[in-house]
């Protein structure tokens, strides 16, 4: 439980931050003469590329040993050498990799702290070294996640090859929906309003829980994002202080003050929406697959009454998608090689393999397809549970569909929902208006993007 906690933290840890700048900068000044251990090669002559991943091992060992071995076999003459680093100390130990110019050659980053080493000149455009088509194998919107604009008119580069996703589908009480007079929970934010007051009127639980703390969840970011709302403009600038906007705001402050919210989603995390979820005081929550599991075991008559439901989504249908990345730092030696292992890694087969041992999501498009294939299969020696359990992991593939990263992995990406949070944080306990906090978020974030960018 506590390494999903923290792989669903790290996801949603949004750049920035001194750490990363610094992280950065040495990326940027050392590119030239880096290449560390990795580019002298070991004892036995062979070039040697260095490989982290993010909390795999021990359990991925024998699947990661495999696919090592297979590419070494296929590539004579290369070695990897594969780290597995902790998710909670990637940064320090990437730092002081770079300062010590041992970077690895390939490295596991999520988009937005990949994006914001990319931003100051810290990842390899992989462009140039990608084979032409390679775009074709993965899902568009997955690939798109990993560009970025290069600050030449037209021209983007490519600084990351997605690896493997996870997206969020609903898991309902329906003993709770039932007593609410719902046969399913909604499906878009614009019904939201009357189920949370339908909820609220005929149980006196809550409808839903999404919380406002700064340094959490960004849900409620995606949610902005998912009613129309455009959060920046291609000048940093903000673009979220519009009709849009305004609307998002008033609804959020609205539901708040009618007590159609917890009071704690401006004071504590998502884990106290799991926490109401499994003591019967919340109709839905927004979670994985794998969260049915935990269920049975943390609070089974909860999950006996608990059935899996495609993810809110706005207007256009939009689902949100966690990605992780595989990006090849600047001080690398072996871009073209490293950029090929990652294909290697992330092509149909592998990425099929790996979605099924860790039940996640392939990026690529074909293993995507026959994860679906498989799952759409019932076990013939299932039982209730796992089979509920499968058709929630296919809940999710299907919604990769039309999912795609809502919250744009920008450099102060952080800063941001800090900001849109902290105002409408005011706005729902009525200090303010929420037409005036969503001004006064604008105001502040303009203010620190001209000092970053000018």
């Amino acid at each position: 439980m506590a390494r999903e906690q923290g792989r669903r933290r790290f996801l949603e840890l949004l750049g920035g931050g001194s750490a990363a700048a610094l992280l950065a900068a040495g990326l940027g000044s050392c590119g030239r003469s880096g290449g560390g251990e990795g580019w002298r090669g070991g004892a036995s002559g062979a070039r040697v590329l260095n490989f982290w991943t993010l909390d795999l091992a021990p359990k991925f060992n024998g699947y990661l040993q495999g696919l090592i071995a297979s590419w070494e076999r296929q590539n004579p003459g290369l070695r990897v050498r594969w780290t597995d680093v902790p998710w909670s100390s990637v940064e320090r130990k990437l730092l002081a990799a770079v300062f010590a110019r041992t970077a690895p050659d390939l490295v596991n980053l999520n988009p937005p702290f990949a994006a914001n080493l990319a931003s100051k000149g810290g990842l390899r455009d992989l462009t140039t070294v990608l084979p032409a088509g390679a775009a074709d194998a993965y899902l568009p919107a997955i690939w798109d996640a990993g560009r970025q604009e290069s600050g030449q008119q037209g021209s983007a580069q490519q600084f990351a090859i997605p690896w493997y996703l996870t997206a969020r589908i609903t898991m309902a009480n329906r003993r709770l929906l039932e007593r609410a007079g719902y046969g399913a929970p909604p499906r878009s934010w614009e019904e939201v309003p009357a189920f949370a007051e339908a909820v609220r009127r005929r149980t006196g639980r809550y409808g839903l829980f999404v919380t406002v703390v700064p340094d959490d969840s960004a849900e409620l970011l995606e949610t902005l994002v998912q009613m129309g709302v455009q959060l920046l403009d291609p000048d940093h600038r903000a673009a979220f202080n519009s009709p849009a906007g305004r609307r998002a705001f008033a609804f959020w402050s609205d539901l708040y003050r009618r007590g159609l919210l917890p009071r704690e989603v401006v004071s504590q995390g998502y884990r106290r929406a799991i926490e109401l979820y499994q003591s019967g005081d919340l109709a839905q929550v927004a979670t994985g697959p794998d969260f049915l599991r935990n269920l049975q075991t943390n609070a089974p008559g909860i999950a006996a009454v608990t059935a899996p439901f495609a993810p809110l989504t706005g207007a256009g249908g939009e689902a949100n998608v966690a990605v992780m990345n595989l990006v090849v730092p600047k001080q690398s030696r072996l871009v073209a090689e490293a950029a090929q292992f990652a294909l290697f890694l992330t092509n149909g087969p592998n990425q099929l393999a790996f979605a099924e041992q860790a039940r996640v999501l392939p990026s690529n498009r074909e293993a995507l397809q026959q994860l679906e294939v498989s799952l759409g299969v019932p076990g013939g020696a299932q039982t209730q549970q796992e089979a509920l359990v499968q058709r929630a992991r296919l809940l999710s593939a299907q919604t990769l569909r039309r999912a795609r990263v809502l919250v744009p992995a920008s450099p102060g990406v952080k800063r941001l929902q800090a900001i849109v949070y902290t105002q409408l944080q005011r706005a729902m306990l009525g200090q303010v208006g929420s037409d005036a906090a969503l001004a006064a978020a604008a105001d502040e974030w303009n203010r620190y993007a001209s000092a970053r960018w000018g």
